[in-house]
Parts: C-alpha cells; sequence; structure tokens
C-alpha cells in the first residue's frame, strides 16, 4: 500500500476530504494515493502537513 494512502486511512481522513483541502481533484488524489503518479515536492509537502506526518514518512518506499 503507498505511504499517503497509509497516511490517509491511520488518520481517518478520506481521499475527498484531502482533494479538498490540497484544492485538487479526487482524481488526482486518487493517482497518488495509488501510485500512478507522484506528487511534485510542494504537494507532498502540503500533504504532510495536513495528515500531520513528516515528509519523510511519505517518501520511503513501502517494503515489498
Amino acid at each position: 500500500m503507498n505511504r499517503i494512502k497509509e497516511a490517509l486511512i491511520e488518520k481517518g481522513i478520506s481521499q475527498t476530504e484531502l482533494a479538498k483541502r490540497l484544492g485538487k481533484s479526487f482524481n488526482m488524489v486518487n493517482l497518488y494515493a495509488m501510485n500512478r503518479m507522484q506528487p511534485p515536492i510542494s504537494v507532498l509537502y502540503r500533504i504532510a502537513e495536513i495528515l500531520n506526518v513528516d515528509m519523510r514518512t511519505l517518501l520511503i518506499p513501502n517494503e515489498i
């Protein structure tokens, strides 16, 4: 599972809510959450801020 998706679940925040708070479409956030697209570093920083997690947590790849 993607780190962004894991953090969303852990924090109880939906992709829809994250999209709204980022000012992005649900589809864009879904691409980030499904590992189909990497968010720009500025967006990744904002996601970390919204989810109240260290940005490095979102950058560390999942174990195989």
